[in-house]
């Protein structure tokens, strides 16, 4: 018969209860984006639906490796978080702020545009970068 996690935390030393408190809070800083809708209590379906995109669309980011700043942020945002880019040296950490007016103005627009054309998310990031590039 299986036991409740609560019997047996109760069993363990305090030691022991501080070093795996330790541990879930280090595993709770970094976790991919998938654990991280998890966390979160999110379903790919629910996020899609704030996003206005499909639920494929969600697991396909979720796979991805190479993401767009600003697919990233809208991900973010979307479970109500604010991302923030820190860049860590030996000597201190700098917030690199560059990246905030990404989503605004014409990416947007172009964005909205193409969605409603019923293009999956990656191709949208596509084809907002390649109208970035576009541009004299």
């Amino acid at each position: 018969m299986a036991k409740k996690f609560s019997v047996l935390r109760d069993q363990m030393s305090p030691e022991r209860r501080a070093r795996a408190a330790a541990r879930t809070a280090e595993l709770l800083r970094e976790m991919p984006l998938h654990e991280l809708r998890q966390a979160r209590q999110l379903s790919q379906e629910e996020l899609a639906a704030t996003l206005e995109t499909s639920q494929s669309s969600i697991s396909k980011l979720e796979r991805r490796v190479d993401v767009y700043v600003s697919t990233l942020r809208r991900y973010i945002e979307s479970m109500g978080g604010e991302l923030d880019i820190i860049a860590r040296f030996p000597d201190g950490s700098v917030r690199i702020n560059q990246f905030e007016s990404i989503g605004d103005g014409e990416s947007e627009r172009i964005r909205e545009r193409i969605a409603a054309a019923g293009v999956s998310e990656a191709d949208v990031d596509v084809a907002v970068a390649w109208a970035r590039r576009k541009k004299p």
